[in-house]
């Protein structure tokens, strides 16, 4: 790649960290082994554990410790033989050296088990430990009676026992203190720890919700303590692309022996592999501070009073912690500080060339990052340098670029706390409120989740798959509404629904919520669409035409009117909860409708303006499962329904396009001229835009208006989605021409290859149901534009559970003697037990298909009699049904047979016609959830006790027909996945 290039630079795409995979092996059970006096000496001063858990929870950290004290090995073998012990600290006291000898056997017992001594350095123990091996102990530290020093041992051999893992995972830092000083490192420890737990738990204030900042934490930079030149050299090589900074003594060991050079040299050392990391020099002999600065690295005076201090100022102003500051490269003074990532975003392009010139070619930008645990973007940057790239405004474009991506990647699939201060055009979803987020609510919040998790879905050039900026209203300001307004009187009253909404709009909606929707309005720039998000809406998985209001509100630049049309539509949402036909569904379903919250969705419409109209392209259905395969589907391929225009037209019923996503160019419809003609849309659903004001009607649809195809055509909306009918020639072609009607056939999307759709919705299909476990329905819209890009929004996900769909039976495994009819070639899915009624054509040797108009005319009166009764039945004859060659089967039409339950196609020895699969009535098979068999037991496809049915008296016969009825009714079983259906007797 040519790194001088910018563009080249543009083109990455960030992967996220998932911090729930960092830190994950802890230090939960800590035995401290002491004699009765020490022990009672740590007691006395302060509660270890007490302190402990009080400093946890201080610093927000979770899972603090839990502490057991013994003094014997006997009580030290009891512990063990019932407590995963992680850490063992052994304190020698004042009297006798009992402590060691305890940890040596818990050691020889547990070699796993991390030990360290704490010890107060009085002068005898000093000399006793002179004597002792210490080989067994990881550390040995000075307790001078500071809980902090147990936090910070705790948090070192966490740390220790995370690095490898998490540095790999993240990208976490490291930072290395080099240190053989036992006093000088048991009180430095302490400090450095709380400032860096501290400083995470600022940063954690980057999340968007409590979790998320809990989680972020786990992101601090480790400390890592090394006694000794090799120990140093071993972890600043291994972990050296990761290395935030070192702290490191003048004097310790080399090759085992003292050197007072020792610091200066593992510095040149690491100096000369990383120009850039901040390298710090601590001493008590200052005339080592003349020698440290002289090369660069950074001086602290062991004998300062404020060492802490002075330490804390040079990390957070080297290692990239607190605030970033712009400085004048000259005079050092500040030009600028930030303090968040979105500030740096907002002011980026505000600093002077050469304060950005200083802070780019020292890598201070990907530091403060990394300090922050914003790894991505800080890895990304750290390889940006100055000496690859040379040039300050490319710099600026890409760190801005970066962040832009970072937040938007940040915010898909997390449900972020609204914050006016964070939302704009990058964020996504966010909500208002600490209730529920109902059922669609979490539907969307779901999808955003799996979107995220495949970044697979946005690999199409030029194709974006996103969910639409989404804001939720949770259930506790329904509640606040209803008291507040004193609302539930007329509510559960039986008021009409007209007397109902007109008391909901002249309720008061909270003021605090002006400034958040005017944030809203000004990220999205669309209209809004105001949908229910109700509690037992999704517990029930009812049919997503739902049951509750969705208002759609045009974008106008007058915010205060758009914000009255806003606050109807909410106020009418949450009146629909108390319709009569909310009411009657509760009862239905037998809920208490006091149980009921609401919680509303604002959402961006997906859609384009043209003049006074606004819609999308494309809207749709997906489901997971189809149960009508037709030629070489299967079940599971699944099946979408698309539409031009607003969603609200496929679940009014509208006539749309049936396509399996993986058999996109296999589309009934438009397989025959005559279908195509009058089996696809001829009218679409659009938003109103010039529909403004307060008078919201209980019908959510009035300012929906209703077109027709030749409207679109006339906006110019149809490129790549529609196909021109030639009458002269009487043929479809793909594509847009002058004259003659234009067919909505999706061709440029399902057949040309336009724009993705089939391989989006594979993939949508595919991970939505491996998320929720089960079939999934998902709706989605798209808007496409002349260039052949074009953007795919999801905007719901629900699992199938249709309950009369639902079959537990194994259909195969029925004996042959209990089944009227069987079919192994069968389409629909579902049980029924409520049809007593058999009609079928009388198939004896007199049979012609010469009277097949005839049979047709007798089977039209028949079905008129069903139809006026209310009842269904079973339709059995042989030939193709529907046929339009009356010699292949009988030319009934739709209306003719509607009131059938099943359909089945019988094969004679004289009259063998390949099956047709119904497809003149394929659209309404589908929409009716009506079967199909085909049987042909000549051939083993199934099975036609045809005698039973003679035997049985006639309710009524013609020359040609047969109607026979059962005392019990037949049950009609449907397994749509195997294509095997039943009868039973």
């Amino acid at each position: 790649m040519n790194e001088n290039n910018p563009e080249q630079w543009n083109k990455f795409y960030l992967k996220d960290v998932t911090f729930v995979n960092l830190m994950l092996r802890r230090i939960y059970n800590v035995l401290i082994v002491a004699n009765p006096y020490d022990a009672f000496m740590l007691e006395d001063d302060g509660r270890v554990e007490e302190k402990i858990y009080n400093e946890y929870m201080e610093l927000g950290l979770r899972y603090p410790p839990m502490f057991t004290q013994v003094s014997t090995t006997e009580e030290a073998a009891k512990v063990l033989s019932t407590t995963n012990i992680d850490l063992v600290i052994c304190m020698p006291g004042t009297a006798d050296n009992d402590a060691f000898s305890v940890a040596r056997s818990i050691k020889a017992d547990f070699p796993h088990i991390h030990c360290v001594v704490l010890t107060p350095f009085s002068h005898g123990i000093t000399k006793r430990m002179e004597n002792e091996d210490l080989s067994i102990f990881d550390y040995v530290f000075c307790w001078l009676g500071n809980t902090n020093l147990i936090l910070s041992i705790i948090k070192l051999i966490e740390d220790k026992m995370n690095i490898e893992h998490d540095i790999k995972e993240g990208g976490v830092q490291m930072i290395l203190l080099v240190e053989d000083s036992i006093r000088f490192y048991s009180s430095i420890l302490p400090n450095l720890y709380s400032y860096i737990l501290l400083q995470s738990q600022n940063l954690a204030s980057e999340a968007l919700n409590k979790h998320i900042a809990t989680l972020r934490m786990r992101g601090r930079p480790k400390v890592v303590l090394a006694r000794n030149y090799e120990e140093a050299m071993d972890f600043y090589s291994r972990y050296s692309d990761n290395t935030l900074g070192v702290i490191s003594d003048a004097r310790f060991p080399v090759n085992g022996k003292k050197d007072a050079e020792a610091g200066l040299k593992l510095l040149r050392a690491i100096r000369a592999k990383d120009e850039y990391v901040p390298l710090i020099m601590e001493s008590s002999e200052s005339s080592n501070r003349q020698k440290a600065e002289a090369e660069g690295f950074k001086f602290v005076d062991k004998n300062s009073k404020k060492i802490s201090v002075d330490l804390r100022n040079i990390i957070e102003e080297h290692m990239g912690f607190g605030d970033f500051i712009f400085r004048d490269p000259k005079t050092h003074a500040e030009i600028m500080r930030v303090h968040s990532l979105k500030e740096l975003q907002d002011n980026i392009f505000k600093i002077p060339d050469d304060s950005m010139l200083y802070h780019i070619s020292r890598n201070h930008m990907s530091r403060w990052l990394s300090a922050r645990a914003i790894f991505p973007v800080s890895a990304f940057l750290k390889n940006v340098t100055w000496h690859k790239l040379q040039d300050v405004d490319a710099h600026r474009k890409i760190i801005f670029d970066a962040i832009v991506q970072y937040r938007h990647m940040k915010n898909i699939g997390v449900v972020a706390v609204f914050d006016r201060l964070k939302f704009d055009k990058y964020a996504h979803f966010a909500r208002i409120g600490e209730g529920s987020l109902g059922g669609k609510g979490r539907g969307l919040a779901f999808l955003d989740n799996v979107v995220k998790m495949h970044p697979e879905f946005n690999q199409h050039e030029g194709a974006t798959v996103q969910i639409p900026k989404t804001l939720v209203l949770c259930t506790d300001l329904f509640d606040r509404f209803m008291d507040q307004n004193n609302l539930y009187q007329i509510a559960l009253s039986d008021a009409s629904d007209d007397e109902i909404l007109e008391h909901f709009l002249k309720a008061q909606l909270p003021d605090s919520l002006i400034a958040d929707f005017f944030t809203f309005f000004e990220a999205t720039k669309t209209p809004i669409a105001i949908r229910s998000s109700s509690l037992l809406e999704d517990a029930h998985y009812q049919p997503f035409a739902g049951v509750y209001s969705t208002y759609m509100i045009p974008y106008l630049d007058d915010r205060y009117t758009m914000l009255q049309m806003l606050a109807c539509a909410i106020k009418g949402v949450y009146a629909s909860v108390f319709y009569r036909d909310s009411k009657a569904y509760m009862t239905a379903t037998s809920n208490v409708i006091d149980q009921e919250k609401m919680a509303v969705i604002l959402q961006e419409v997906v859609g384009k303006q043209y003049g006074d109209h606004f819609y999308p392209n494309i809207s749709g259905v997906l489901r997971s499962l189809n149960y009508y395969p037709i030629g070489d589907e299967t079940a599971e391929d699944g099946i979408a329904s698309l539409a031009l225009g607003l969603g609200k037209y496929i679940v009014d019923g509208g006539q749309t396009l049936r396509v399996s996503p993986y058999h996109p160019a296999q589309i009934l419809q438009t397989s025959e001229l005559d279908i195509a003609l009058r089996e696809t849309q001829t009218q679409f659903y659009a938003l109103d835009m010039k529909h403004v004001g307060n008078d919201f009607k209980v019908d959510d649809g009035f300012n929906i208006l209703k077109l027709k195809v030749k409207d679109a055509e006339a906006d110019g909306s149809l490129n790549y989605i529609a196909s021109t009918y030639d009458p002269y020639d009487q043929v479809i072609r793909d594509g847009l021409y002058e004259g003659g009607r234009k067919i909505i056939s999706f061709c440029g999307v399902l057949q040309q290859g336009v724009f993705p759709l089939p391989e989006i919705l594979q993939m949508s299909m595919k991970y939505g149901s491996e998320a929720m476990k089960r079939p999934v329905e998902i709706e989605f819209a798209c808007n496409l534009n002349d260039d052949k890009t074009g953007e795919f929004y999801l905007l719901q996900i629900r699992p199938i559970v249709d309950s009369k769909q639902i079959l537990d039976e194994d259909l195969s495994k029925i004996a042959d003697e209990r089944c009227l009819l069987r079919s192994h070639n069968s389409l629909g899915q579902g049980v029924s037990e409520d049809v007593t009624d058999v009609v079928y054509v009388k198939t004896d040797d007199q049979f012609s298909a010469m009277n097949n108009p005839a049979i047709a005319a007798d089977i039209e009166q028949m079905n008129r009699k069903f139809l006026a009764s209310g009842t269904n039945y079973v339709l059995i004859g042989p030939g193709r049904w529907g046929s339009s060659d009356y010699w292949l089967g009988i030319p009934v039409k739709w209306p003719h047979i509607s009131g059938a339950r099943v359909i089945v196609e019988v094969a004679l020895k004289n009259y063998r016609v390949d099956p047709s699969q119904g497809t003149h009535f394929f659209q309404n098979l589908t929409s009716f959830g009506v079967g199909y068999f085909t049987i042909d037991e000549s051939r083993g496809t199934g099975l036609y006790n045809k005698a039973i049915l003679d035997e049985m008296p006639a309710v009524e016969e013609t020359k040609f027909i047969r109607h026979v009825r059962f005392d019990r009714p037949l049950k009609i079983m449907m397994d749509g996945k195997k294509q095997e259906g039943v009868v039973l007797l």
